[in-house]
């Protein structure tokens, strides 16, 4: 059955890899699995065909044969139950591997989106001075966390998995407003993340996307 995403007609970040969708495309990179990639322009996010699909009128979704599936963390999850190199065999490791999944997306990746909800959302709002260094503050503790567990190692818990692969992905975020360079183990570690061939052929399709000529109307 033939797997497919939903991806931004033109992304909000111009394809720098940051929308959701590469984190889906680097994920079936990973597992060598082939897909096709449905383009969903903003108004059409919000009509009535894509809200069946995804409720929040977001993107990306997943669909595969009769399964359709929504949230990038349930995304990449059923893809790496399908690839050891994702997720390991060995019952404790792979266990662990989810909590880095769950940890990158509910600890690690809020105050990373508060950040940009300051920045572009309420730049314009008379607290946003105020706010800013709160913010700030909250990521450069969490990174400091991290930092520490991560130390000397290339990846979160031995071999590369599905954590490191949502963790790097909600780093990059983070990248942009310097702060992460702040942590020369974790932009380190980001970088390695961005070297793996299935990074850097998701990351060439979501660029190519973002460069080529729209349709005509």
């Amino acid at each position: 059955m033939t797997i497919t995403i939903t991806a931004f007609e033109r992304s909000p970040d111009g394809g720098k890899g940051l929308a959701r969708d590469t984190r889906v495309r680097w994920a079936l990179e990973e597992a060598g699995l082939p897909y096709e990639v449905r383009l969903v322009s903003f108004r059409a996010m919000k009509e009535a065909a894509h809200l069946a699909v995804h409720p929040f009128g977001q993107i990306p979704t997943y669909e595969e044969g009769e399964l359709t599936l929504f949230e990038t963390g349930a995304i990449v999850m059923h893809i790496a139950e399908r690839c050891p190199a994702l997720l390991p065999v060995d019952g404790d490791a792979r266990a662990r591997a989810i909590t880095w999944m769950f940890a990158a997306l509910n600890t690690v990746e809020p105050p990373i989106l508060e950040l940009v909800i300051v920045k572009f959302v309420e730049g314009d709002k008379p607290w946003k001075d105020e706010r800013l260094p709160l913010v700030e503050g909250r990521i450069r503790a969490r990174l400091t966390q991290l930092a520490a567990r991560l130390g000397d190692a290339d990846w979160l818990d031995g071999d590369f998995s599905a954590g490191d692969l949502l963790m790097v992905s909600v780093l990059l975020r983070a990248r942009p407003s310097g702060l992460l360079n702040e942590f020369p183990s974790l932009a380190a570690y980001v970088a390695r993340g961005e070297a793996r061939p299935a990074y850097q052929r998701a990351f060439a399709a979501q660029l190519a996307v973002n460069t080529a000529p729209l349709p005509a109307a």
